[in-house]
């Protein structure tokens, strides 16, 4: 890749973009794995102004974002469970840019964040279908367990929990 590739902090001005970008991400990286109406209704309880604003204020969630030549096309969020471990919370890329490094920088970014804080683990939610396992595992990511979270509406996320000490 040729262009500029910048990762950089993001705060409450970014939050329209960040909904954009999930807006373009999703549908490609969840359309074979989604309803679209459970796609919709994930996208509005994760990507709506008002739950990007409860993520960043209540539940300490950083965000950073990807930019490429200043146009951002991708993001990712972190934050810290407990004493030394942290949560990958959400990490996409623009899928165009799939397999360009800008996943792996932006994971990067991340480990680094956790590790100035003092951080010794990193976990991520996945589901268990979804082939950005085979990403997470090439990051050095192990699967540690499986979880089902009832996110309401009928709707239920069967994840694994996989993680990497950085």
């Amino acid at each position: 890749m040729n262009e500029a590739l910048v990762i950089r902090s993001a705060d409450q001005d970014d939050i329209p973009t960040i909904g954009w970008l999930a807006h373009q991400i999703w549908p490609a990286a969840y359309g074979h794995l989604l309803s679209q109406t459970q796609m919709d209704y994930m996208l509005d309880m994760f990507y709506s102004p008002a739950a990007m604003e409860k993520q960043i204020r209540e539940w300490n969630h950083r965000f950073i974002i990807a930019e490429i030549n200043l146009k951002e096309v991708g993001f990712a969020s972190y934050g810290q469970l407990q004493q030394g471990t942290w949560k990958l919370h959400k990490l996409y890329v623009l899928p165009s840019l799939h397999g360009k490094g800008v996943g792996r920088a932006l994971l990067d970014m991340v480990e680094e964040e956790v590790r100035t804080h003092e951080g010794a683990h990193l976990v991520l939610n996945v589901k268990k279908d979804n082939p950005a396992i085979r990403f997470y595992e090439a990051m050095g990511f192990r699967i540690e367990r499986e979880e089902i979270i009832d996110i309401g509406q009928g709707y239920r996320m069967d994840d694994y929990v996989m993680g990497k000490d950085v």
